[in-house]
């Protein structure tokens, strides 16, 4: 197992420098200019030439990425000029709060997706198939942010019984419960299409297995069906169906973006906004960096899960 992990963070290595590149040439083809933007009203032709200087904007796009990432990779990112602090601090802050809006999401989609897909394909054709696979098929197509308004709308303006937007309550608060209930709406937007996803693929899963030769063979021991169903073809399912929650809680983690900006929830998405808007591009770069080093992270958990139910993954 840990020769097979090994291999899977060298195969990583790639893909994380390729990772590096896009996010560096994206922000280098973003218009405006840093210098313009962190001077204002002063920015004078001089004044810029010396920002630009300092910041190292001067020299080739090459040099400038060669410079980044030699920082980055001795744990130096920068510093954003908007907030005048280490940008390796801010993210620190406001990645735990996203990891909360996040892991809280992906517990909820992928729970509700699971039991969703094995009840669908369990009463395949049946009323219960026809309407999970109506709510299924309205969650994937609903955009995320809309929904997001709509819940506020409803739940926060209307009827008034969750908060609206925030972590924590402005004033009091500040415990478990608190956290709990401002929790809610952001999460449960933040999962309805993974959960729609994962029931899907879940589904398939699960008549593909159903279908074979072992489940027949179980039923005609005289197993009882909830046995049959998740002691045998749901843990035979389960081997394809983990690599589909990895990837989607890569989404869910770029859904958070707009998310946290629709509930105002203070995590690095909302980071990133503010941070693409006032052109701090140190903190763009490393934000949107660690990120996708969290994806990968994901999904290689996702791929030695795995290979642990079925080791012959591991060769």
């Amino acid at each position: 197992m840990l020769a097979y992990i090994a291999k899977r963070l060298v195969a990583a290595i790639p893909v994380l420098f390729g990772l590096s590149i896009i996010v560096f040439g994206i922000m280098a083809m973003i218009p405006g200019d840093p210098a313009t933007a962190i001077l204002g009203a002063y920015a004078t032709p001089e004044n810029v030439e010396r920002v630009n200087r300092d910041l190292g904007l001067d020299r080739s796009l090459p040099e400038q990425y060669i410079a980044w990432i030699t920082n980055v990779l001795q744990g130096d990112f920068g510093r954003s000029f908007r907030l005048n602090r280490p940008v390796l601090d801010e993210i620190l802050e406001r990645f735990s709060a996203t990891l909360i809006l996040a892991g809280a999401s992906m517990i909820l989609c992928s729970i509700l997706g699971l039991l969703a897909g094995v009840v669908s394909a369990v009463r395949q054709f049946g009323w219960t198939d026809r309407i999970v696979t109506f709510f299924v098929l309205i969650g994937i197509s609903t955009p995320a942010f809309w929904l997001g308004l709509i819940f506020i709308l409803l739940f926060a303006v209307q009827w008034r019984v969750l908060p609206a937007s925030g972590m924590y309550a402005v004033y009091g608060g500040g415990d478990l419960p608190d956290l709990l209930i401002h929790l809610i709406l952001p999460a449960t937007t933040l999962a309805i299409v993974a959960t729609g996803v994962i029931a899907r693929l879940t589904r398939a899963a699960m008549l593909e297995v159903l279908r074979q030769d072992f489940v027949r063979t179980a039923r005609a021991k005289g197993l009882n069906e909830g046995a049959v169903i998740y002691r045998h073809a749901f843990k035979a399912a389960l081997v394809s169906i983990i690599p589909v929650i990895g990837i989607q809680a890569g989404f869910v983690m770029g859904g958070a973006v707009y998310i946290e900006t629709v509930f105002q929830w203070p995590g690095i998405g909302a980071m990133l906004v503010n941070a693409i808007s006032t052109r701090d591009i140190l903190l763009v770069q490393g934000g949107v960096l660690v990120v996708a080093v969290t994806y990968v992270l994901i999904n290689l958990l996702a791929d030695v899960a795995q290979a642990i139910l079925d080791p012959r993954l591991k060769t």
